[in-house]
């Protein structure tokens, strides 16, 4: 690759892109242009962001609102399809990927860059997810991803090389967990956790109250969902980025939405991390317990399978790809009747549901009910009994047993 005059980086602030942008003009002799996309970090992660990337070479900033959009387009479809990774994952940062990359193709071909830079590593999933989006929206940029190429092999390498160029960073060689916040979620990997024998340390966690510290006395609340999409909190209702703000401040203040996992990553080995979705869980919660009333069996069990194909797309970045957006197509047709209120009791880390509301609610009490009705005879039950067993019943007659 000839050596690119501007560059384009999917810049955070933190440790790896602070030091990527100085790196850049060292080894390339390019201009560097920080992109970043407020999908919701919190905290003071974006206070002073562009003086920072400007302070360390950043010739240009561009600082993009993208909440609304990261909400409503992208987790809203993770919601409707049910996606969960390895029983416990629910793609916090997997589904903010493509969004992210998107954006920073759009500002390189706006600003005339001709080459794109990440500060992923080599190792992790989150390198796939950027480049695979590069390649089915700007293909025709070449790609620098640093931790492929430099002589930095650590974090404590990365310190060094910043403290050196006095790049001001968060990160110590004593408090040395890498993480990734948005409004859905918050990771926390590296350090202690690296070890799955070691015990998640208390301070890792910062968005939700430990259960042994939440409120004894049990909370409620009660989300309203109309096609798949939650529109409501106790009746109010609220844009997308407002509502899932609203579901972490009460999610988190009973301890909900913890989880610690050794997952499978894309590029083939194991990994250990701790991730708070507060009130993520709250919402994945309460759909299916809406999904339980509203949809077929049939219907329900197939929505179940699917939905373990999209979480390993998504986890995998297979975003901008044909097959995901005709499994969002099945998704939305399924979740036309998914309208409704749920109300959840959350108790110390657990949750509860309370009530289940749909006008599209195909529970019968009617043939329910162990009260005899009109609506179900039970004589039927034969029939279809004996229609199950006859491959049993001719199977016994021929001697076959089963093991």
């Amino acid at each position: 690759m000839s050596k690119p005059k501007k560059v384009a980086l999917a810049y955070s602030g933190g440790l790896d892109t602070s030091v990527i942008i100085p790196w850049l003009k060292e080894n390339y002799g390019c201009e560097v242009v920080a992109v970043c996309g407020d999908i919701g970090q919190g905290g003071d992660e974006l206070t002073g962001l562009e003086e920072k990337a400007r302070k360390t070479g950043a010739s240009e900033v561009y600082i993009e609102d993208m909440r609304e959009e990261f909400v409503s387009q992208y987790l809203w479809k993770l919601v409707r399809s049910g996606g969960v990774y390895e029983h416990k994952y629910l793609l916090g940062t997997s589904i903010a990927r493509p969004l992210l990359a998107k954006k920073q193709v759009e500002v390189a071909l706006a600003s005339g860059c001709d080459a794109l830079s990440h500060g992923c590593t080599g190792k992790g999933n989150d390198q796939v997810r950027f480049e695979l989006t590069y390649k089915a929206l700007a293909p025709h940029l070449p790609v620098i991803a640093p931790w492929r190429e430099w002589n930095i092999v650590s974090r404590e390498d990365a310190i060094d090389y910043a403290r050196e160029r006095n790049i001001p960073i968060s990160a110590s060689t004593t408090k040395i967990y890498s993480r990734d916040r948005n409004i859905w979620h918050i990771s926390h990997e590296g350090g202690a956790l690296e070890d799955p024998a070691n015990a998640a340390p208390d301070e890792i966690w910062m968005l939700s109250k430990s259960p042994a510290q939440a409120p004894d006395t049990p909370g409620e609340v009660t989300i309203g969902f109309e096609k798949g999409v939650p529109v409501s909190v106790d009746g109010k209702t609220m844009k997308a980025f407002e509502l899932l703000e609203t579901l972490n401040t009460i999610g988190a203040a009973h301890g909900i939405g913890r989880i610690d996992l050794v997952e499978n990553r894309f590029v083939g080995m194991k990994s250990r991390g701790c991730y708070e979705t507060p009130g993520g869980s709250l919402i994945m919660f309460a759909i299916r317990e809406l999904e339980a009333l509203t949809l077929d069996k049939n219907t329900l069990h197939y929505k179940q399978k699917l939905a373990l194909d999209w979480a390993e797309m998504v986890y995998n970045g297979l975003w901008f790809t044909p097959l995901r957006e005709a499994l969002d197509a099945f998704f939305d047709k399924v979740c036309e009747n998914t309208t409704g209120e749920i109300k959840l009791q959350l108790y110390k880390g657990n949750i509860t549901p309370l009530s289940r509301k749909s006008p599209f609610s195909l529970y019968s009490l009617d043939i329910a009910s162990f009260t005899m009705g009109a609506s179900y005879d039970q004589k039927d039950a034969l029939g279809f009994i004996n229609l199950i067993g006859l491959p049993m019943k001719v199977r016994a007659a021929l001697g076959g047993k089963s093991k």
